[in-house]
């Protein structure tokens, strides 16, 4: 399985560039997701020269902007962006990044400045912190972004083509349904018009616009619809029972009582049967490797 690149805060490593000396191993990073993806590991503090230990630094709002100061009342905010702007070339090179949670550089809630100027330059790149990984859905959604973001670069190193992008939608379609449907609608519209004179431009366009629809994780209303669109392909495939245990798996879905794994596996089970190729080659069935096992828990 090729093995994917992402960028990391390093202290999640167990890399010892803390403010007070210490790290934040991750167990979940180290021990599970470093067996599918290779870490670009970096602490920007350190980077742009602050030592360890160093002095502290906190976000104050100055003149109506908010800046990085430190506790010796050094202004860090230039130097944290502008080494998010010279990282540029090695962040176009990765599939995702992982930032700490909290920290006046790499926090995305308390708005820590360098992660704030690499979502600023790269908007399609999935971004998570690493407090995230906890919650299932927010876990399982910045991993199958992760998974888009790789196959979108094997789309461009196989050669960008007209029918490239359209197979690309195609494959993805029911996972935008799955976030808002009339966005989908949208989204194959620009496909659609797309020409192959103007293919590059249209397609960094609609990557773009896709990985907008994917910024939140899929509701699991719109799950529903996506399951009952599948159930709806195979009605005339099904005898009685086969309909019945599939109404029922979705129904136990929608309410909470089974996870998203249960219809899904009676599906693919289905359409392998039935020899659905155009269903069977969507990546909403397999959106990330099974061995993770993050439908088990949605």
């Amino acid at each position: 399985m090729t093995r994917i690149l992402i960028g990391i805060s390093s202290c999640l490593l167990g890399e010892p560039v803390r403010y007070d000396g210490g790290h934040k191993y991750h167990p979940y990073i180290n021990e599970t997701l470093a067996r599918y993806f290779d870490f670009a590991p970096l602490c920007p503090e350190t980077a742009i020269g602050l030592g360890v230990p160093r002095p502290t630094i906190q976000l104050t709002e100055r003149d109506g902007a908010l800046r990085a100061i430190s506790s010796d009342s050094q202004d860090l905010t230039g130097a944290l962006s502008h080494f998010a702007d010279l990282q540029q070339p090695v962040h176009r090179l990765l599939c995702g990044y992982i930032i700490k949670s909290r920290s006046p550089s790499c926090g995305i809630a308390n708005d820590g400045i360098y992660a704030a100027r690499l979502m600023s330059n790269l908007p399609a790149l999935p971004v998570v912190e690493e407090s995230r990984l906890a919650e299932p859905v927010w876990r399982e959604h910045f991993i199958k972004r992760v998974y888009i973001h790789q196959r979108w670069r094997d789309l461009h190193r196989n050669g960008l083509t007209l029918q490239g992008l359209r197979n690309f939608h195609q494959q993805h379609r029911l996972i935008v349904m799955s976030h808002d449907p009339a966005r989908q609608r949208e989204l194959a519209l620009l496909v659609t018009q797309a020409r192959t004179e103007d293919i590059e431009p249209a397609a960094a366009g609609y990557f773009l616009r896709l990985m907008e629809v994917l910024r939140e994780p899929a509701q699991r209303r719109h799950h529903v619809g996506v399951l009952q669109y599948l159930q709806a392909r195979l009605k005339n495939r099904l005898d009685a029972d086969e309909k019945w245990e599939l109404t029922e798996a979705i129904a136990a879905y929608q309410l909470g009582e089974l996870p998203l794994i249960a219809p899904i596996t009676l599906l693919k089970h289905h359409f392998r049967k039935t020899g659905d190729d155009e269903i069977l080659d969507n990546w909403y069935l397999n959106p990330h490797p099974a061995e993770l096992g993050l439908l088990n828990i949605l």
